[in-house]
């Protein structure tokens, strides 16, 4: 026969386990409202250079987008594969596997913000939470802004596939000047289209968004 002390342990606990499912239950419908009220702005990756074409579909010119920039439209298909794989290598090897955001790139990105005296060496960005920055672009470097990215990259991912988020990207990234996107970027400096890098050139505009100015041809 049980006793009572051990009885009334077994109360709380499953009144507390309780307590807890009814809060993540509650917790998670919040967020689900809120993920609705205020979806990504998705739309801005539309905008892009209007194209004249030739009767093979090849570009003879292209018109500036809003803002002033160059950016062209592309899909995974167009660019070189080595591309692809060096820039998830060198921006995100967890990204196939992570939800918008990766825990162990953001502790090891805390670890060195405190075993360097407080500077940054890495944001612990994945992917996702670049794309977030660019179809929503704020100039602060705080907490806060970090936060911000990290809920529009889980709102990216429930709502894109990888692919997806992976193409945005190639359209949206700054290669320098007014230069956005991949496609935009190979061809003005390299004359050539994105599938067509050779090894060199693609491991030189897969560094380039991270510092395009200083870095750029």
């Amino acid at each position: 026969m049980m006793r009572p002390r051990l009885l009334r342990f077994l109360r709380r606990a499953a009144l507390a386990g309780a307590c807890c499912v009814a809060a993540a239950g509650l917790a998670l419908f919040a967020l689900d409202r809120a993920d609705q009220a205020y979806p990504p702005p998705l739309e801005a990756a539309n905008a892009i250079s209007r194209q004249v074409l030739d009767r093979d579909g090849g570009l003879l010119r292209a018109y500036t987008a809003a803002g002033g920039v160059w950016r062209l439209p592309v899909t995974l298909d167009e660019v070189d594969p080595d591309y692809v794989n060096m820039l998830i290598a060198y921006e995100d090897r967890r990204f196939r596997s992570h939800h918008g955001v990766d825990p162990v790139a953001l502790m090891r990105a805390a670890a060195q913000f405190v075993g360097n005296g407080g500077r940054i060496v890495s944001g612990g960005s994945t992917i996702t939470m670049q794309l977030a920055r660019l179809i929503e672009p704020r100039t602060e470097r705080s907490l806060a802004a970090k936060l911000r990215q990290m809920a529009r990259a889980l709102q990216i991912e429930r709502r894109l596939g990888k692919d997806e988020i992976l193409r945005l990207y190639l359209t949206l990234a700054p290669y320098g000047g007014n230069l956005e996107g991949v496609r935009a970027a190979s061809l003005a400096w390299f004359g050539r289209e994105p599938r067509k890098l050779s090894l060199s050139q693609a491991a030189l505009l897969v560094a380039l968004p991270q510092s395009p100015e200083s870095r750029r041809p």
